[in-house]
């Protein structure tokens, strides 16, 4: 897992107002343009890329009348996914995860979500994001978004992040697939750290999602700002989605633990199979130690050490020895 690359300079504001007639996109350097679009009956989605502009943040908390504490936990990039009831608006936490094939990370960032009566506010630690199919049926007109108020805009935005925790869930899958593979071949270290890189990744997908599922069961049970019938059976939607999500992530965790076994046990075998080895040439030489020990005690009286073929003979019946041993192995299946 690697997080975010930090902040921009400067903030981009990008402000969507539309209704079922029609729409308006535009980028703006000022907050307050977006509280101008407040009085019209349009729903306002104000979206603020990079953190690092304490200009813009504070002229956002003081036109959306945002609570100083609010502010502070939007800035501090490290929270845990969390909703939060206001009088006049609904604050979530979540986190926005890709994942980097050519590195095989997960890449995390914050993204932070204000309901009001007609507005969202989203804030994100960067530019690029997973929205762009919301902006797209914004810009078209189309589906249940632009006939909608902030309420589904809110869940839509949370509903394709959620969704794309399931691409996240696909790739780490298939490498955890691949590494199985890999062990029952050939463990080796390099094995083992992939290992363990992977039960990180899993450690810190199951610490991002987990908290999801009760931010998206208060928002089930919330009856100020998600009142609606219609709305609250896609909440319950997405609430199962996470619920499939944290099942996929746990059976993953399970997965891994048992090829930690896996890998020792591969490692264990690889132990045996070459102290198997080993200790059949040590078994080999054992007779044939005992004959060298024997003609190296340099007795005078030993008739073979003066015969002309002595030495051929000896080498000729040690070689027999290695031959009728090696034989008597594969015989029985040692070797």
């Amino acid at each position: 897992m690697v997080t975010a690359e930090n902040k921009r300079e400067k903030s981009r504001l990008t402000l969507f107002t539309y209704n079922a007639d029609e729409h308006k996109e535009q980028e703006i350097e000022d907050p307050a343009q977006a509280a101008e679009a407040l009085s019209l009956e349009q729903t306002v989605w104000l979206n603020i890329d990079g953190l690092a502009d304490p200009e813009v943040l504070e002229k956002t908390s003081k036109v959306f009348g945002l609570h100083s504490l609010l502010m502070e936990d939007i800035v501090t990039t490290d929270q845990r996914p969390k909703a939060e009831e206001h009088e006049n608006y609904f604050f979530v936490v979540v986190r926005m995860l890709s994942y980097n094939k050519a590195l095989q990370l997960i890449q995390s960032e914050q993204v932070s979500m204000i309901l009001g009566k007609n507005f969202v506010l989203t804030f994100q630690e960067k530019e690029g994001d997973l929205f762009d199919p919301i902006r797209e049926r914004i810009r078209k007109g189309k589906g249940r978004t632009v006939r909608n108020g902030a309420d589904y805009l809110l869940y839509s935005l949370l509903d394709i992040i959620v969704d794309h925790y399931f691409v996240i869930l696909e790739n780490t899958g298939e490498s955890i697939l691949q590494l199985e593979e890999d062990i029952i071949s050939s463990p080796d270290t390099r094995k083992l750290r992939k290992l363990y890189s992977l039960k990180r990744e899993m450690n810190y997908l199951r610490k991002s999602v987990w908290p999801l599922r009760e931010v998206i069961g208060r928002m089930e049970r919330e009856d100020g700002f998600f009142n609606n019938p219609f709305l609250i059976v896609y909440i319950r939607d997405i609430y199962d989605h996470t619920i499939q999500v944290i099942e996929t992530i746990e059976s993953n965790r399970e997965t891994l633990s048992s090829l930690m076994d896996l890998y020792l046990s591969g490692i264990s075998n690889k132990t045996n199979a070459i102290m198997k080895v080993l200790t059949i040439i040590s078994t080999i030489f054992i007779p044939l130690t005992f004959i060298v020990g024997i003609y190296g005690m340099n007795f005078d009286n030993m008739p073979e050490l003066h015969w002309q073929h002595g030495y051929f003979f000896v080498l000729g019946v040690m070689f027999l020895i290695s031959i009728g041993m090696i034989a008597f192995f594969k015989k029985k299946g040692w070797m």
